[in-house]
């Protein structure tokens, strides 16, 4: 039919099924946990802002990526979504600071939008899930950072991963004693893509875009390139400073070591804390420690939390001064790389209920629903068939959905006082006592699945 418009979605944008939906809900709920048992706590900002709230913050280039937002007829303010949730946390702190102490922790989820080339994990419109610390210079909220995304990774059953850091204030302190300061902007800018572009086009870049000779785009990346064990590479990157170490060098090289000795002090693995000397963060307003994180099994879907020190963001909105850190969860691009994976947390589950009641006979319907709320009232969620159809169509249902168990009753057994449990895992039946059945779907749920049938994702 030519009125039928065909279904679609736009390109860097994605539907989300039941399954990655439910996976997300989940990540969502543990990531959270996580942030609240480190005292942070939770505060919104709307999707869209005025549009001189949000250019000049990232870089030239992150502003090109900024959907503008039609105003209303008769409103002259123009508006612009959300590019990350830094900025916008970055202008609510300074608006409510007097209605909180410093420093002030909190964590926000939500959607932003960029206008960029779609790729592996990278989306149009995708959600950050932000931790902050703003109001303090301390290093040690730095090293709370690094904590944080390792308890994160660990929440969130991922074992095989490192978190990469860096310090703008040793890349900054390297480029002044090179005599690049003025360049370090487009210069950094060119370093970040070194993962994405290649080292040849990264060189290129920065001679057209920071205006420096090959022999200078050399030096740049002759340091990001130094390997070794993060103390050794401490030493080494040390080392090639010209004496004396300019301060911003030796600031961003005690910080650093203190890092590394707080968090492997605590028990974090050295292998999980890697000095990353490439490591720079594109945008603009990172004046600290950077991070990123990579999957150890699937380095190239990029950094999957990243983040960084800004000491002089929320000065655009405000004469006090509001240094903060913090870093941002990439929840579409962890999901993404999950499903990679095959990660158990992408269950293939269709549903969050755990039990079906088969609609044996339409006439005892009150019963199933009396059931279900029993259950329901004892922490287990389930569903009751909506049609009285073949056994069989049933437990298809309940099979292809994930559900781990099924509750079968009709009129032989309504007499008798007594319902059958169907594990769908084991392909185990059981008949017990009406009074005993919430008892009995509990221990079915509280066992393991057996591989091979039904839930044995679940």
């Amino acid at each position: 039919m030519s009125d039928v418009i065909p279904p679609r979605t736009l390109s860097g944008f994605r539907d989300y099924l039941p399954s990655v939906m439910l996976a997300r809900e989940e990540i969502l709920r543990r990531v959270r946990e996580v942030y609240r048992s480190y005292g942070y706590t939770p505060i919104d900002t709307p999707a869209c802002e005025a549009l001189d709230i949000l250019l000049g913050k990232g870089g030239e280039e992150s502003d090109k990526l900024i959907y503008r937002v039609r105003s209303a007829k008769g409103e002259k303010e123009e508006m612009g979504l959300r590019f990350d949730l830094t900025v916008p946390f970055a202008r609510f702190a300074a608006q409510y600071l007097n209605q909180f102490g410093l420093p002030f922790k909190r964590y926000a989820m939500g959607p932003v939008w960029r206008g960029e080339r779609p790729g592996q994990g990278r989306y149009r419109e995708f959600w950050q899930c932000d931790f902050d610390i703003i109001g303090t210079m301390s290093n040690a909220a730095d090293i709370e950072v690094a904590l944080v995304i390792h308890d994160l990774l660990l929440a969130l059953d991922v074992q095989r991963f490192a978190i990469h850091i860096n310090s703008r204030l040793l890349l900054n302190g390297w480029l002044a004693q090179q005599g690049l300061q003025d360049q370090a902007v487009p210069l950094l800018r060119a370093l970040d893509k070194l993962p994405k572009i290649g080292r040849d086009k990264v060189a290129e870049e920065m001679i057209r875009a920071a205006q420096v000779s090959s022999a200078q785009a050399e030096q740049v990346l002759r340091l990001a390139e130094l390997r070794g064990s993060s103390t050794e590479l401490l030493d080494r990157v040390q080392a090639e400073f010209a004496s004396p170490v300019p301060p911003l060098a030796q600031e961003g090289l005690r910080r650093l070591r203190e890092l590394l000795e707080v968090v492997h002090a605590v028990g974090v693995p050295p292998e999980r804390i890697v000095i990353d000397l490439s490591i720079c963060r594109g945008l603009d307003y990172y004046t600290g420690t950077v991070y990123e994180t990579f999957l150890t099994d699937l380095p190239g879907i990029g950094s999957i939390c990243s983040g960084g020190r800004y000491d002089n963001l929320a000065g655009k909105y405000t004469r006090q001064v509001l240094p903060g850190v913090g870093a941002s969860l990439g929840l579409d691009r962890l999901v993404a790389a999950l499903e990679e994976l095959h990660h158990p947390l992408l269950n293939q589950r269709h549903t969050p209920a755990e039990v079906l009641i088969v609609q044996f006979d339409a006439e005892r319907l009150a019963d199933y629903q009396r059931l279900a709320r029993q259950l329901r009232a004892a922490g287990v969620a389930v569903e009751v068939y909506p049609e009285a159809k073949k056994i069989g169509q049933q437990l298809s249902y309940a099979e292809k959905r994930g559900l781990r168990c099924a509750l079968i009753a009709g009129s032989e057994e309504f007499a008798r006082g007594l319902w059958k449990i169907k594990d769908l895992s084991r392909r185990v039946e059981t008949t017990v006592p009406a009074a005993a059945v919430v008892e009995a779907v509990q221990a079915v749920l509280r066992s393991p699945p057996c591989d091979g049938a039904g839930a044995k994702s679940a």
